[in-house]
């Protein structure tokens, strides 16, 4: 017992996951960004330049870090500044308008939806075979509700570039559901064609767990009865089957492989708990070790408080 304690203590919310230089970033830019100087805004603008040029052609890495700096810039005069100084920087256009997405967000809307798609078109005619524009001119589409033949040309271009990316999977899933733009049916097509055609560790895998969790979450929502038996969504035939797969496999090592592994790993010991499978959850925790994302532990409350205390019951006894 005292090593798990030893753990907890280091429990901790981690967007860049295990992205060592993204998280050495996050902490330079928390001790240098909003001071509103010019010195400062060029030392943070060349910080995120140097490491958004590392790895070239590694675009699910490439799509983790623009995600998670977006998320983190939003508010900040940042990505403004970078785009402003250097027009032309396809790196700069595309976290500027992915940081525009990350707070329509939060505010329900785009300021500027033609602003946006605008941005993400001239960063992808700079970089033809990158697919991170039309990623997030995919997020922007789907912020405004555009028509399906729209949002699946824009989806389209990002496969064209790269097949299992994991946001454009996420962004047309939600897009697909009957609180956005789609229907429960439209869901699940979406999921089945994927699933026969993806390979097993690819970085889109957890789409299918995913769209449980959602489904899970809109029982739970609900509230009443349906609330107080909502375990039982875990038992019907697809939801048992997709956390089947993942636990089978997932929880391998070295078996997912790709930049967000850790946050499909903290879904599958979320939904491994939800159903009562908490020995095959002991084993996820395990691997997971501190690393928590926000969802889905925030529909609790506090995703750290939620994690650990959740981790706490499957591990309760050992």
């Amino acid at each position: 017992m005292a090593f798990l304690s030893s753990r907890r203590r280091r429990v901790r919310l981690a967007p860049e996951l295990d992205d060592q230089d993204l998280g050495k970033l996050l902490k330079s830019l928390v001790a240098t960004t909003r001071t509103g100087t010019i010195a400062t805004s060029d030392l943070c603008v060349a910080q995120m330049s140097r490491l958004l040029e590392q790895d070239p052609g590694d675009w699910d890495r490439r799509t983790h870090r623009m995600d998670v700096l977006a998320e983190y810039l939003v508010g900040s005069h940042l990505s403004r500044a970078w785009v402003t100084r250097e027009p032309r920087s396809a790196d700069a256009l595309v976290l500027h308008a992915w940081t525009q997405v990350a707070q329509a967000r939060a505010q329900g809307h785009l300021e500027d939806p033609a602003g946006t798609v605008e941005t993400c078109l001239r960063a992808a005619e700079i970089a033809p075979e990158d697919p991170t524009p039309w990623v997030a001119l995919l997020a922007a589409v789907r912020m405004e509700r555009r028509a399906q033949s729209q949002v699946f040309g824009v989806w389209n271009e990002v496969l064209a570039r790269d097949r299992w990316n994991r946001e454009a999977y996420l962004n047309m899933l939600a897009y697909l559901s009957p609180d956005e733009a789609g229907s429960r049916i439209q869901v699940l097509e979406f999921v089945d064609t994927l699933r026969a055609r993806m390979p097993a560790n690819a970085p889109c895998v957890a789409t299918e767990l995913t769209a449980q969790v959602h489904q899970y979450h809109a029982i739970l929502g609900r509230g009443g009865l349906e609330a107080l038996v909502a375990r039982n969504h875990w038992s019907h035939a697809m939801a048992a089957q997709a956390i089947d797969r993942a636990a089978h496999t997932w929880s391998q090592p070295g078996f997912l492989r790709h930049a967000k592994a850790l946050a499909d790993l903290n879904l599958l010991a979320y939904a491994l708990v939800a159903a009562d499978r908490r020995a095959e959850a002991r084993a996820v925790f395990e691997q997971i070790g501190g690393v928590v994302t926000a969802w889905p532990w925030r529909t609790g409350g506090d995703p750290v408080t939620e994690f650990d205390q959740t981790r706490q019951k499957a591990t309760a006894g050992v």
